[in-house]
């Protein structure tokens, strides 16, 4: 009993590691004033660039960087489209979602069925990996989890406590009153919504080159709406991410634990991420969803 409890929480901490990778670049996006709807759609940018480069490199880290250079530069895009357009970040975000998965399903149909020859493997930390009950679980795991979790912890640093941290938390909460501070508040937003894309395309590199190692279409499985839905439960605070986000790891690995006593994996697959409406205007996803409510 103690082996497979022991099972189902390591595995919950791999099934989160690519949600809270997704949910920090969209709670810095968010809290600059940008909502982005196309989190899905960068995740399978990244996650079929990572495989490419991989394959035809054999170095993943090297797939990894290529991955969040894609999803940075995808993600201009919608940037470009809500900072300098000021067009409707609803309809951009769900326009970059679908070209997104477009582009990754077009340059990742002829790899379809070709496994890698290596992918980046669970890490054990020494002395700590060896520690009884604890150890195994929190210090054997893959890269992208101790990433995930520094980076968490990082970016909810630098937004409450530093400079940058101020511009990025005042340019959502009142654009206006930081430009008079001399904030660029357009640049801001751009290299908001361009961080958020990197963070999003390093979940998707953690499918298809760590998690897996494979490429499919479609491997994303709506996980970058449950980002955003994720960005929401966790009050957009970088710490609060991080139950959330292994919380409903531990409710896809249920999914299929649960079936063999006959309980449907559709159940357990009911929580379905919240799409709010923010339509570029100068409230912050936060503000604008207290006042729908």
């Amino acid at each position: 009993m103690e082996e497979l409890i022991l099972s189902v929480v390591q595995r919950t901490l791999v099934a989160g590691t690519p949600l809270l990778l997704g949910t920090i670049g969209e709670i810095i996006s968010e809290r600059s004033g940008i909502l982005n709807l196309g989190v899905e759609g960068v995740m399978a940018v990244g996650a079929v660039t990572a495989f490419i480069v991989t394959h035809h490199t054999g170095n993943p880290w090297l797939g990894l960087c290529a991955a969040i250079v894609a999803g940075m530069l995808i993600s201009i895009v919608h940037a470009f489209a809500s900072v300098s357009l000021q067009s409707n970040q609803v309809v951009s975000g769900l326009a970059l979602t679908m070209l997104g998965l477009g582009v990754a399903g077009l340059l990742g149909k002829p790899y379809v069925g070709k496994p890698l020859a290596i992918k980046i493997n669970a890490m054990p930390i020494p002395f700590l990996s060896d520690i009884p009950v604890v150890g195994p679980v929190l210090f054997n795991q893959s890269p992208f989890f101790y990433m995930a979790v520094l980076l968490a912890i990082g970016a909810w640093f630098v937004l409450e406590h530093t400079l940058l941290g101020i511009r990025i938390r005042s340019t959502g909460e009142n654009p206006k009153a930081t430009e008079t501070q001399g904030v660029n508040v357009s640049l801001v937003r751009y290299l908001s919504v361009i961080a958020g894309g990197g963070f999003s395309a390093m979940a998707g590199a953690h499918l298809s080159i760590s998690y897996s190692k494979s490429w499919i279409e479609g491997m994303t499985a709506g996980r970058g709406w449950i980002v955003i839905a994720l960005t929401i439960f966790a009050l957009w605070n970088p710490l609060r991410a991080m139950v959330g986000a292994f919380l409903f790891g531990g409710i896809f690995v249920l999914q299929y634990m649960l079936q063999p006593l006959g309980i449907s994996p559709n159940f357990l697959a009911m929580p379905s991420p919240q799409r709010p409406g923010h339509a570029g205007g100068t409230l912050p996803p936060r503000r604008a969803l207290r006042a729908r409510l």
